[in-house]
């Protein structure tokens, strides 16, 4: 897969294109339902053997347009997103700076020079995909506006347990630890990336070592609290339990962290990149009364989370 970055106004050349069937969307997280968009893409790009894109936007047009709920962390770093476009078949991925400039085109110009542009032949979007100033465009408008042109799919609601599979609703089970419900939206499990650092050594001292993770900023993570995890280090994945939060125990006040207690592991991995992947949820964080109370309860979690995996 080529990912290509385009700020307005573009250069590119249509005939120096291939003709290309394109996923039109922000696609935050990839869940389920932008997953079907982008599916039925490549499928239909296969069938007329053309070229599969998607086209995607940062930062979200919430923030430039300064939307009240404005999208400033996000669920999918653009890494991951390639990552996961390229694993579904794409061939081009767009990437468009979106800015105030970008956010003023016309419906019309949008579709003149960001599709027929681009020697698309063929667009595919969810019924509810906007564009141009204001969002005044929509998918009747496309369909009118590129007779003749291309032509196009439009994707319906993809509903699941009686709710519209949404960025918002992945992003409201997150900020309320519900990491459990996550994969059947989002198709696997929500992961973090980040750093391992050097932190206070707490959890050596208590007989429980932990990676202290730096995550990737701007991507959202789950609500504090402690959870079964798996965390995949130089191509191996790996079992463990994970904290996020304060700790309250030793802190008055403090930024939240993420530290992961990894099974029957003990090799030095600080400054390797990781990869946490939230699996279920044990408990909230919570202060306790004695160092001794603490260890007591990090055994019972470890516990729990090695239950979790021989019962898998």
């Amino acid at each position: 897969m080529k990912t290509i970055t385009l700020t307005h106004p573009h250069q590119f050349n249509k005939n120096d294109l291939p003709p290309t069937v394109m996923a039109l969307g922000y696609f935050d997280g990839l869940h389920l339902g932008h997953q079907k968009v982008i599916g039925t893409a490549a499928a239909i790009a296969r069938q007329g053997n053309m070229a599969s894109a998607v086209m995607s936007f940062h930062p979200h047009p919430s923030v430039v347009l300064g939307k009240k709920e404005a999208h400033v962390s996000y669920l999918t770093p653009i890494e991951k997103k390639e990552e996961l476009l390229r694993e579904l078949g794409i061939d081009i991925f767009y990437l468009v700076e979106f800015n105030e400039e970008f956010a003023s085109l016309s419906p019309m110009r949008f579709i003149e020079e960001y599709l027929i542009g681009l020697h698309v032949q063929h667009v595919v979007a969810g019924f509810d995909y906007t564009y141009g100033k204001y969002g005044k465009g929509n998918m009747a408008l496309m369909e009118e506006s590129g007779r003749g042109v291309f032509s196009q799919t439009v994707i319906e609601k993809l509903d699941k347990n009686g709710q519209k599979i949404s960025s918002t609703l992945i992003r409201n089970l997150l900020k309320e630890g519900n990491v459990d419900d996550i994969p059947e939206y989002l198709g696997r499990p929500y992961s973090n990336s980040g750093k391992v650092v050097h932190g206070e050594s707490r959890g050596t001292s208590i007989g429980f070592p932990t990676a202290n993770i730096d995550p990737v900023p701007d991507y959202l993570i789950p609500a504090n609290g402690v959870y079964i995890v798996q965390a995949e280090v130089d191509g191996r994945l790996l079992n463990g339990v994970a904290n996020i939060g304060t700790k309250p125990t030793f802190h008055e006040e403090r930024e939240a962290s993420i530290e992961v207690h990894l099974f029957d592991f003990s090799s030095n991995i600080y400054g390797k990149d990781v990869e946490v992947y939230w699996l279920s949820r044990i408990r909230d964080e919570k202060k306790f009364e004695s160092v001794d109370a603490l260890i007591e309860q990090i055994g019972a979690d470890k516990q729990a989370g090695i239950n979790y995996f021989y019962e898998k």
